[in-house]
């Protein structure tokens, strides 16, 4: 609910408070593989784990579609409503999102909290938000979350105004929830805007200088990897979304200089609302010169999430940037996928037919790295070095520069 101070109460687990205890649920449809739809459910519990929450099981149910009314079918509905009754639960995590009318029969049916992927993505936003910037935008990705299903769920916003005059005659509660839920999405927007104007004039002082931007999959490395390149302090953690605001350091490799930005990750399903809030944080990946897509190629789903980033990438209207592949925990990969046995040779054979085959696939420069371990970190650094100075030419041909 919103109180009167306009913040939105959507902590799954406030700080300092116990863990929640909850089961997540996923509907496999046809085109989808069991092992997928598990890989999927893993980053599911991993945003709840994140969010505070301790995932003690899992419910699966093979559908066409999910049900209007309550998402999965009435008997598996059954079979986690008696579930709850012989064990510990406090919160029910569903893989897709939930309509108000959905959450609403759901919850009369469960008798426990309900919530969705976005609402989880949501509340971590929440949690995770620094600066002003980042607390509006999460704050109107809220609101306009909520917006839509006022109707369908039970969620009484307190009224901020009243008194005489201040509501028409008839007018409905849940109608006078929807204005006051219109007019701060307005406001919202329009105190973005004052700070956009405000990161566009920061960004305006920085045209000189060539403009490098980290972007991928959230937990892959971005943050540990501009630590790196620029040696300065970036909060790096194993959880999701642990950068949300754009850090910027400017660096200097042999009196080359270039500004080097890490941003927020992306994920599989990031909420629409959440994209737009945080366009204007995006905007330095729109105006760099250059990216840096980091990837983590211990993840047996990858490919998929170098998917996510591009189709995320296209929304945010960025596309066809010169962009170095990153492909990050290498040391992991050997551990989940050579035996210790394994001679060198023969391993060094594979590894070189896995880049060969990226190599084909994506048609791009690539390096192959570890950044826990630090290996090839200077095979990195002489190909951005190349790729920058490549830049330079390009914006100030007449300017002789030798790097």
């Amino acid at each position: 609910m919103i109180n009167s101070s306009w913040n939105i109460e959507t902590r799954i687990n406030p700080a300092g408070a116990q863990s929640e205890t909850a089961i997540i649920v996923g509907v496999i449809l046809p085109i989808q593989s069991d092992e997928l739809i598990q890989e999927h459910l893993d980053e599911l519990e991993f945003l709840a784990l994140t969010a505070g929450a301790k995932v003690i099981k899992r419910f699966t149910q093979k559908l066409n579609g999910p049900d209007s009314r309550t998402y999965i079918g009435s008997g598996k509905l059954e079979e986690i409503r008696t579930y709850i009754e012989n064990n510990p639960v406090e919160l029910v995590i569903f893989d897709d999102d939930l309509s108000g009318k959905q959450q609403n029969i759901i919850e009369s049916i469960l008798k426990v909290k309900i919530v969705d992927r976005s609402f989880l993505i949501l509340d971590i936003f929440a949690s995770r938000a620094q600066t002003a910037q980042a607390k509006t935008q999460v704050e109107l990705a809220q609101l306009q979350y909520i917006y839509p299903r006022l109707r369908g769920m039970w969620s009484h916003l307190e009224r901020q105004r009243g008194g005489i005059g201040m509501r028409g005659p008839g007018e409905q509660e849940i109608e006078t929830d929807r204005r006051i839920v219109k007019e701060k999405i307005s406001l919202l927007k329009k105190k973005l805007e004052k700070i956009d104007l405000q990161s566009y004039t920061q960004r305006k002082n920085r045209d000189e200088m060539i403009r490098v931007s980290l972007v991928g999959y959230t937990n892959v490395g971005k943050s540990t990897i501009m630590n790196l390149i620029s040696k300065s302090e970036v909060f790096a953690e194993n959880k999701l979304f642990a950068t949300l605001d754009t850090t910027v350091r400017k660096v200097v490799w042999e009196a080359m200089p270039f500004l080097l930005s890490d941003t927020v990750g992306f994920i599989r399903k990031l909420p629409h609302h959440l994209i737009e809030s945080f366009k204007s944080t995006l905007d330095d990946v729109r105006e760099s010169d250059l990216l840096i897509h980091v990837i983590d190629i211990s993840h047996p789903q990858f490919e998929e999430q170098i998917k996510t980033v591009n189709e995320t990438l296209l929304s945010i209207g960025v596309s066809n940037k010169p962009t170095l592949m990153l492909f990050n925990k290498m040391d992991e990969y050997r551990k989940k996928n050579f035996d210790d046995l394994l001679e060198v040779a023969t391993r060094n054979e594979l590894e070189q037919e896995l880049k060969n085959k990226l190599q084909v696939k994506y048609e791009c420069t690539m390096e192959f790295i570890s950044a826990k371990t630090h290996e090839n970190i200077e095979l990195l650094r002489l190909g951005m070095k190349e790729m920058i100075s490549r830049q330079y030419l390009i914006r100030y041909p007449y300017r002789a520069k030798n790097w």
